[in-house]
């Protein structure tokens, strides 16, 4: 079993009941052959980077699913086929997944690694300015040395 994403693209003038569908039709073959559905996301209506069949939008799409590859052919085929896709794009996101659990094992192993920062101390507080007229406060800080006399 693999994980993947088959984001598609329907005509934006499609009625809900046939966006239903072919959610419906999508999860019927995925859990036909075995597979399970993880999430369904209907995006809406969008915006197209450019025209797709005389059309500027389109009704999003997206499905993350495990199943076979054979699975995936017979998705992609029905796809192709049907009269309101416009678009559509499988993405397989395992090996993905699998990369970012690795970064993710080694960061918390480096981070045990590391010694923990220690606390910040307070910046000591600053002498409030003089007021005009007013000599300023002396400065904290080493005593002036005095002159040495040279014999």
């Amino acid at each position: 079993m693999r994980i993947y994403e088959e984001l598609y693209i329907l005509k934006p003038d499609t009625a809900e009941e046939d966006i239903e569908a072919s959610v419906e039709q999508i999860r019927q073959i995925v859990t036909t052959a075995g597979g399970t559905i993880d999430k369904v996301d209907k995006w809406g209506i969008r915006k197209l980077a450019y025209r797709v069949g005389k059309q500027s939008e389109g009704y999003y799409v997206l499905v993350q699913f495990s199943s076979t590859p054979e699975t995936v052919r017979e998705l992609e085929r029905r796809l192709r086929v049907s009269d309101i896709v416009l678009k559509y794009l499988t993405v397989r996101i395992d090996e993905k997944l699998k990369w970012l659990e690795k970064r993710k094992k080694i960061r918390e192993k480096r981070a045990a690694r590391k010694p923990a920062p220690a606390p910040l101390q307070p910046a000591p507080a600053a002498p409030a300015p003089a007021m005009p007229g007013e000599p300023a406060a002396p400065v904290p800080g080493p005593a002036p040395e005095a002159p040495v006399a040279n014999s």
